[in-house]
């Protein structure tokens, strides 16, 4: 329920002119709410005098039990002037899949953008039953605002019983907007989701700095949403027979309700390499290389590899590289066919980061470094007298 305090309330008008769904209106000296009202939250946001408040009462389990479908958020970015779904999309989809089955229910495909957004007519090969389709000119970039207005209106009417979105820069900024307005439970940076015996969604992920594995649930809110960090699950493999229905949102946007603008992109050089995320082989290298210019070496195998160089947190803080190339758990999760770890200890911090990984090949010169314990192969020894060995075997090979 929406609760306007007209003790409080100035006439500022603010409200009305953001709200994105024209629920408000400025009569008599008062504001008053419509049906139209979705409970999105956009005016109690930017009343400066917090007189809008929401009450949301605790639902009941006959009220959770309305609550159908998984609902997986499918990021775009920009591909020869085409916005297309990322990587990490088609991996919710497969797992959301995996969720869905479980459940007995549908798995939804949650696509924002403008008329530049494509691709989604593939996604029901990749899972998905239903494609939910919002288009707008104010959506054509990401935008806090203008996402969750949309996002929070979608959920209220088809009432979801799991959203899932990527721990991507922007979804770690969009699911969190989305939670709160709608007082849901979040948690961050999944590595584990599964549905137990009550149908409730059972989220892991790594808490205390890693050194345990915490398993979450929301009882008593729905939808239950979580962000998913990149390169933890498998896409599913495309199945071209697999049909998928497209629903179109309507949307209304207006401009005041929408407070930031992109005036500038700028690209950071990544030394003309891939980016981590989506290599096949990465070879990364750790405090044990002792210094910057020994990365060098790292460099060279990757490149005869095909690969890309990576490294861990110890690393970045010296300066070596730049954080875009950190793998880790304040870094990015990688999932390449080959990771050679050349002088990492392998604290769970960094584990966390690269465990799904196909084949791990440590090299480090202390037996007992954890980093083994993960490894398909370890090599003992001293990764800058090794390496040179090894791009040796690489060139006769070619």
């Amino acid at each position: 329920m929406l609760i306007i305090n007209y003790e409080d309330c100035t006439g500022c008008k603010l409200c009305v002119n953001n709200c994105p769904f024209g629920a408000l209106m400025y009569e008599d000296g008062r504001v008053q709410v419509s049906e139209l009202c979705t409970l999105c939250g956009a005016c109690a946001n930017v009343c400066r005098k917090n007189a809008i408040h929401i009450e949301r009462k605790q639902a009941s389990t006959e009220e959770l039990s309305r609550y159908k479908g998984v609902f997986v958020w499918v990021e775009l970015e920009e591909r020869d002037d085409r916005m297309e779904p990322r990587k990490v999309a088609y991996e919710l989809l497969g797992k959301g899949r995996a969720l869905a089955d479980k459940l007995g229910q549908e798995l939804i495909a949650i696509v924002i953008g403008d008329e530049k957004a494509s691709g989604y007519e593939a996604l029901g090969q990749f899972g998905a039953d239903r494609v939910i389709l919002c288009q707008h000119e104010l959506l054509a970039d990401y935008s806090t605002d203008g996402f969750a207005n949309v996002m929070c209106a979608l959920i209220a009417q088809k009432k979801p019983a799991v959203v899932l979105y990527g721990a991507t820069p922007h979804g770690r900024d969009f699911a969190p907007r989305v939670a709160a307005r709608l007082k849901l439970g979040l948690t961050a940076d999944c590595t584990g989701l599964d549905i137990d015996a009550d149908g409730q969604l059972v989220q892991t992920r790594p808490a205390f700095g890693g050194n345990i594995m915490a398993s979450i649930i929301t009882p008593y809110s729905r939808p239950q949403t979580s962000t998913v960090r990149p390169n933890v699950f498998a896409a599913l493999k495309p199945d071209p027979d697999r049909k998928v229905v497209i629903e179109n949102f309507p949307v209304t946007l207006k401009k005041a309700a929408i407070r930031t603008r992109v005036v500038e992109r700028k690209y950071f050089d990544s030394d003309g390499q891939e980016s981590i995320e989506d290599a096949r082989v990465i070879v990364a290298g750790g405090r044990g290389c002792q210094k910057a210019a020994n990365l060098e070496l790292l460099r060279e195998v990757a490149g005869k590899l095909g690969g890309v160089l990576a490294g861990t947190r110890a690393i970045v803080e010296q300066g070596w590289i730049p954080h875009t190339l950190q793998v880790g758990q304040s870094g990015t999760t990688v999932g390449p066919d080959l990771y050679i770890a050349v002088g990492i200890s392998g604290a769970i911090q960094h584990i966390v980061g690269m465990s799904t990984s196909k084949t791990i090949i440590a090299i480090n010169k202390d037996p007992d470094a954890p980093i083994f314990k993960t490894a398909d192969l370890g090599i003992v020894g001293d990764g800058l007298e090794i390496l040179p060995i090894l791009s040796r075997m690489i060139e006769s090979k070619k």
